[in-house]
């Protein structure tokens, strides 16, 4: 476990440190910064310290957890953003799926560009006519 013993005017450096793997985060406080004593400047008051809080928990929430997964907003928009293989021409029944007759474009609700090196080289069963999403 890393932790950050933060002595800094301000909540930025915790802040940094969480999004740089700390996983404690040692922040003084204070109910006044204008108080005798050496860290009631360095410390945060109450509404300093929430803000860092929310900061922190934010932060967190951004960098996720080691598991892909597609977020409710990113499944609304799926098939706009991702791409598919698609015939570039013509492309006829035994013919040789090359970078000269293949290539990818919106949208993706066909096969994967992830596919396209397994592609090359592999011959057509059917014909596929330009713009065409290539099938498996």
């Amino acid at each position: 476990m890393v932790g950050y013993s933060d002595h800094t005017v301000g909540i930025s450096a915790a802040i940094a440190a969480v999004a740089r793997g700390a996983q404690v985060i040692e922040k003084h406080f204070t109910l006044d910064k204008t108080m005798s004593g050496p860290d009631h400047k360095v410390s945060s008051e109450p509404g300093e310290f929430s803000s860092m809080v929310t900061a922190i928990r934010e932060v967190e929430k951004m960098l996720g957890d080691a598991n892909k997964q597609i977020t409710a907003s990113e499944k609304e928009n799926v098939t706009i953003v991702r791409k598919s293989i698609v015939a570039l021409k013509l492309i006829r029944k035994g013919d040789v799926f090359s970078s000269e007759n293949l290539t990818i474009k919106r949208p993706g609700v066909g096969v994967s560009p992830f596919h396209f090196w397994d592609l090359l080289g592999s011959r057509a069963d059917r014909a596929y006519q330009p713009e065409e999403e290539i099938v498996l």
